[in-house]
C-alpha cells in the first residue's frame, strides 16, 4: 500500500507550526483562512450535481442507514465514552470528529475502486456534507454553550462563511459547468491548501499557548486506541445492519465505506467557525487527524481486498 502524501503534508504542518511559528505573526492568516473557507464551500456548490442527487434518491434504506451511522450513532457513542477522558479538550474533539459529515472524494473513489453503489456513494456523500452543515454545529451547541460559546455569533460565521457560499455556487452552476470539469484536480488541490493553512495557523496558536503540555503524553497513545475503537465499532455495527437488512454486495460495500468516513475539509473549516484562533483548536483537529490517517488506510486495504475478490 502507499501512503497518501498528503498525510505526510499533515505532519509537516504541524512540525513546521512548531519550529517556524514565525509566518501566523506576519501574514493575515485568519483572513486568507476565512477566505479560503468560503471558497472552498463556493466550489463545493458548483460541484453538487442535481442529476446525482436525483438519482440516488432511489434507495431510501441506503441512505438512511449510511446518514443515522454518520450523525446519531457515532455522536451518541462518543457521548457514551465521555467519562473515560479526564481531559475535556480531547474528548471535545473525539465528539468533533463524531458530529462531522462524511467525506465526498475518496468515499467516491474507495466505492468505486471495491465494486460498490457508485450513484449512491456520490449522493450520499454530497447530501451528508449539505446535513453536516446544520447537524455538526448542532451537536456541538451541547457543549459550547455551557463553555460560554456565543452560537448566535456561530451561526452568523456559518451564513456568510458556508451557506451564502454553497448557494452562491448552486445558482452558477449551469454557466461554470465547463469550467467545474475542466479544473476538478485544481479543486482538490485548494481544498488541501486551505485545510493545511488552517491546520498551520491553528497549531501555531496552541503550541505556543503551551496547551499541549497539559497533555500527558500518554494521553495521545490513549487517543490512537479510541480512535481506531471508534472505526471499528462502527464497521462492525455498519457490516451488521446491511446484513440484516438484506442488502446486495454492492449497497453493503457503500454503506459501510460512506458510514465510516469523516471529513477532514468539513472539519478543518468549522473548527475555525466554532473556535476561530482559540488555542484549543490545535488538541480538537488532533482526534481528526488521526482518524483522516486511520480511514484512508484502512479503506483503501479493505477496497483492495474487495476488488481483488471481484476480479
Amino acid at each position: 500500500m502507499k501512503i497518501d502524501p498528503f498525510i505526510l503534508f499533515l505532519l509537516a504542518v504541524v512540525g513546521l507550526a512548531y519550529f517556524f511559528p514565525g509566518p501566523a505573526h506576519v501574514l493575515p492568516l485568519d483572513t486568507l483562512a476565512s477566505a479560503g473557507i468560503s471558497l472552498v464551500f463556493f466550489f463545493y456548490g458548483l460541484k453538487l450535481s442535481p442529476a446525482d442527487i436525483r438519482s440516488g434518491l432511489s434507495n431510501p434504506k441506503l441512505h438512511l442507514v449510511i446518514q443515522v451511522f454518520t450523525f446519531v450513532v457515532f455522536p451518541l457513542l462518543a457521548l457514551a465514552v465521555k467519562p473515560f477522558f479526564s481531559a475535556r479538550e480531547m474528548w471535545l474533539g473525539l465528539f468533533f470528529l463524531a458530529a462531522l459529515p462524511s467525506t465526498v472524494s475518496s468515499s467516491v473513489v474507495m466505492v468505486s475502486l471495491a465494486g460498490g453503489n457508485i450513484p449512491a456513494a456520490i449522493f450520499n456523500a454530497s447530501i451528508s456534507g449539505l446535513i453536516g452543515i446544520f447537524m455538526t454545529p448542532l451537536w456541538m451547541s451541547l457543549f459550547l454553550k455551557a463553555g460560554g460559546g456565543d452560537m448566535s455569533a456561530i451561526y452568523l460565521k456559518l451564513l456568510y462563511e458556508i451557506l451564502l457560499p454553497i448557494s452562491a455556487g448552486l445558482l452558477l452552476q449551469k454557466r461554470l459547468a465547463g469550467a467545474v470539469h475542466q479544473f476538478r484536480s485544481f479543486f482538490t488541490r485548494f481544498d488541501r491548501a486551505v485545510i493545511l493553512l488552517v491546520i498551520y495557523n491553528s497549531f501555531v496558536h496552541s503550541f505556543e499557548s503551551g496547551i499541549f503540555s497539559s497533555i500527558p503524553p500518554g494521553d495521545f497513545f490513549v487517543l490512537c486506541g479510541w480512535v481506531l475503537l471508534f472505526f471499528g465499532i462502527i464497521y462492525g455495527l455498519i457490516f451488521l445492519v446491511a446484513g440484516q437488512l438484506g442488502f446486495n454486495r454492492e449497497d453493503r460495500i457503500t454503506a459501510l465505506f460512506c458510514g465510516t468516513k469523516k471529513s477532514l475539509v468539513h472539519g478543518t473549516v468549522f473548527s475555525k467557525v466554532l473556535w476561530g484562533g482559540s488555542a484549543v483548536v490545535g488538541i480538537i483537529l488532533l482526534p481528526l487527524m488521526l482518524f483522516h490517517a486511520l480511514q484512508i488506510l484502512i479503506i483503501g486495504f479493505i477496497a483492495g481486498k474487495y476488488a481483488r475478490n471481484a476480479s
